[in-house]
């Protein structure tokens, strides 16, 4: 079983920058298809970006030339920088795992992003 524990969310400014992490165990994530996704209030559950094992990245729309997700697999671990914060960013951000091996999917219970001035 899988567990993911997200952490670095918190109170920004607009304009400003949180690096969210995302540490895992009872697995390896190295064979882990990993994304943030990201919920705000009344609202669905969106995919921010993705990032396969090889390293290759996709973002939505709004996260592209602000957002980069990056791992390490010797750390297990996925990280979101996220720059030029906007109050639209603010949400609970979850991460997500799923297995390429065993085909299951995990979440993270999320962090919360809140920008505001």
């Amino acid at each position: 079983q899988v567990q993911l524990v997200e952490s670095g969310g918190g109170v920004v400014q607009p304009g400003g920058s949180l690096r969210l992490s995302c540490a895992a165990s009872g697995d390896s994530l190295s064979a882990y298809l990993m994304g943030w996704y990201r919920q705000a209030p009344g609202k669905r559950r969106e995919l921010v970006a993705s990032i396969t094992p090889e390293g290759v990245t996709e973002y939505l729309e709004f996260a592209k030339g602000r957002f980069t997700i990056s791992r390490d697999n010797s750390k297990n671990a996925v990280f979101l920088q996220m720059n030029s914060l906007r109050p639209d960013d603010t949400a609970m951000y979850f991460c997500n795992g799923y297995s390429l091996v065993h085909t299951k999917q995990y979440w993270g219970r999320g962090t919360q992003v809140t920008v505001s001035s």
